[in-house]
């Protein structure tokens, strides 16, 4: 599909883009290869097909080329996937079989008028589309996390490890896409084929300076990650210090009772206890004795 960019993106056929207007086409791989000669772009290398799996642009000799990756993540209803794109001074075409880009054109079509059309704003406005769920996407990480920790403090934090390690994930993943952004709009304001007005280059740094806000909203969550997988650990060691509490106590317990069975299950010929009628109740006495004093020593100590 084919549009021009005026007061609005307005549909048009092919041989209309050689006009003066600033243009945007979406084609097919297919249709890219048939045709690409008739864009005269000075495009001095093959560009990736299918698109690579990351956002870049590289310089050609008249011409602006690279892909646009968007990472499939949760949270938002979104988008995910990634196309290819070729620019001069005179339009952009972005070459995708997936629909992905057509479908982000047609919404800034649906959505914006512009009083000073051209191409940096519609570069903007295209590019203000692939991270307009952002915000509220790491804002839903962040309740999530904030849940998280409810549970980790009530007593479940091994569970939530798993949950926590795929948010770490994503959070990375995110953290890279951001990067690449901001290497993307810094690529655009550089300019280096001149083919942007030099006062429109403030569309680009205003999504450059949007693109490392999201990044460091990122690293801020990446932290809080990091600081929920050490109280899991603590919790852990808490449960398990607790465990050998309990371990070392029993041990204690029973380590003079084993000394008392040990001592009288020696049956010396002239152990005058093995003839006393209530030898045996005493020692039940004895040990019951052990047991309560220990028990209750731990109690006064805090030990359990």
């Amino acid at each position: 599909m084919y549009f021009l960019i005026r007061e609005t993106l307005e549909p048009c056929a092919a041989e209309d883009i050689l006009s003066s207007t600033p243009y945007v086409a979406v084609l097919t791989a297919e249709q890219w290869k048939n045709g690409k000669d008739s864009f005269v772009m000075g495009i001095d290398m093959e560009i990736d097909l299918p698109a690579s799996e990351q956002t870049r642009a590289v310089v050609n000799y008249d011409s602006l080329t690279g892909s646009i990756a968007i990472p499939l993540m949760g949270y938002t209803e979104h988008v995910s996937g990634s196309f290819a794109f070729a620019l001069d001074e005179k339009g952009i075409v972005f070459i995708d079989d997936s629909g992905l880009a057509l479908q982000l054109v047609q919404q800034v079509a649906a959505l914006k008028r512009w009083r000073m059309p051209g191409l940096e704003r519609f570069l903007y406005d295209f590019m203000e589309q692939i991270i307009a769920p952002d915000l509220e996407r790491l804002e839903l990480m962040e309740k999530s996390l904030d849940k998280m920790e409810e549970e980790i403090l009530s007593g479940d934090a091994e569970a939530c490890l798993s949950r926590l390690n795929d948010v770490r994930g994503d959070l990375l993943d995110l953290s890279l896409h951001y990067g690449q952004l901001m290497d993307f709009g810094q690529e655009l304001e550089e300019n280096e084929n001149g083919f942007f007005a030099e006062e429109n280059l403030r569309y680009f740094r205003l999504f450059t300076a949007r693109a490392e806000r999201l990044r460091e909203m990122t690293a801020n969550l990446r932290d809080y990650t990091v600081q929920l997988r050490d109280l899991i650990q603590t919790r852990v060691d808490v449960k398990q210090n607790r465990i050998m509490t309990l371990l070392t106590v029993v041990t204690t317990i029973f380590t003079p009772l084993t000394l008392l069975t040990g001592w009288y299950g020696m049956n010396f010929k002239y152990m005058p206890e093995l003839n006393y009628r209530i030898s045996y109740p005493i020692v039940i006495a004895v040990s019951l004795s052990i047991g309560l004093g220990s028990l209750l020593y731990f109690k006064k100590k805090k030990w359990m």
